[in-house]
């Protein structure tokens, strides 16, 4: 029998105990999965650049740049593109059917951050062959059960038509996909022309200006000698990275890491004492056995292995378990929820499961080390 076997017979030495423990732990690490995947996808610790600059007024979002600021952004020499998207909030069908269209430039929009989004030059023409066609996200086109050549009608929440009326139709003319599965795709991008001609107000202006260094160039040099140009005028604006700006936006109505750090911290400090607790009480019930195995020659080291590879075995198990859980449960509803299970998010699990084990580990593997064989054979 190898130390392996031994230490998992162990473990199964009471299978309900066991498998509770098990059952406990897996909980534990689905939390940590699913909350640690929220935060990863939504303060785009995954996908978010640092180097794709936003340029919004300084007042905050509901206040538009005019158009006309495009032309000094662009004049500046260490900028290599530059785009500009008008928003569009509204529902589809019933008003809970929430969905965001942004209104741009498809082919300035390919320029700057097309490679990110997944735009290909087929998209683009696609989309120009009719100012009333989109391009819908792929998370986007899944979860409404979307496909290409379909027309869709968007209710706006805040931008009435010219004739008065808030249905925006549209048709689809194809679907991006994303660079990778931490890009958001949950939106749609409409033709600015389109939007612009037909809406009640705000004509002529934009919500945001998008702007891509040249390489070598910066981020945070060009973001202040942005703000700086526009610092005397009508519309002050305010320039951030693509990562500042989603992290900034959430802590306006919260600071998202450190609620899910109490949670995860709760979660972890709670299982850990119900653990402890747990395996005190189970090596204690095999003092006889271990004094046994004294006797048969294992070493004071043996047997602290012994029982820290036990409880490396439960958590392994248990551990593996949710994090497998909360993988399917991003696979199947990430795209939608903003769910990213990146591999760092794996890495710190794994690290976590085996600080942990050795954690509730340590003190019954000290326990059983400096038991004598005289006392152990007492107990029998």
């Amino acid at each position: 029998m190898t130390f392996f076997d031994l230490a998992r017979k162990n473990a199964w030495r009471k299978p309900l105990r066991t498998l509770l423990l098990m059952v406990s732990i897996a909980v534990a690490f689905l939390i940590y999965g699913l909350t640690a995947s929220f935060v990863n996808g939504t303060q785009g610790a995954a996908g978010a650049s640092d180097d794709l600059l936003g340029v919004t007024a300084a007042g905050g979002r509901s206040q538009p740049l005019p158009m006309a600021a495009m032309s000094r952004i662009a004049a500046d020499p260490d900028v290599a593109a530059v785009g500009y998207v008008a928003r569009l909030r509204g529902f589809v069908d019933v008003e809970k059917n929430v969905v965001a269209v942004s209104a741009a430039d498809p082919d300035r929009l390919m320029a700057v951050n097309g490679k990110e989004l997944g735009l290909t030059p087929a998209l683009i023409e696609a989309v120009g062959q009719g100012r009333d066609r989109v391009l819908v996200g792929r998370a986007l086109a899944e979860a409404q059960g979307w496909t290409v050549g379909q027309r869709v009608t968007v209710t706006a929440f805040d931008t009435p038509r010219q004739d008065g009326g808030r249905d925006w139709r549209f048709e689809i003319a194809g679907i991006f996909a994303g660079e990778n599965a931490a890009t958001d795709t949950y939106f749609m991008i409409a033709r600015y022309d389109y939007v612009n001609a037909a809406r009640a107000r705000g004509k002529d202006s934009v919500d945001a200006f998008v702007v891509r260094p040249r390489p070598g160039v910066s981020p945070g040099e060009l973001a202040a000698r942005i703000d700086t140009l526009f610092a005397n005028s009508a519309t002050p604006t305010r320039t951030q990275s693509e990562k500042q700006f989603l992290e900034a936006f959430l802590r306006q109505y919260a600071d998202i890491g450190l609620i899910v750090n109490l949670v995860v911290g709760a979660a972890f400090v709670t299982l850990l004492m119900i653990v402890v607790n747990t395996m005190v009480f189970a090596v204690r019930e095999r003092t006889f056995e271990i004094g046994v195995l004294k006797t048969l020659g294992f070493s004071r080291r043996g047997i602290m292995a012994l029982v820290l590879g036990e409880t490396l075995f439960v958590f392994a198990v248990g551990g593996g378990i949710g994090l497998a859980l909360a993988k399917l449960a991003t696979t199947l509803t990430g795209p939608a929820l903003g769910l990213v299970f990146s591999m760092p998010v794996l890495l710190k699990a794994l690290v976590l499961i085996a600080l942990l084990g050795l954690a509730t580990g340590s003190l019954p593997a000290f326990n059983a080390m400096r038991t004598p064989i005289v006392k152990a054979f007492r107990t029998r």
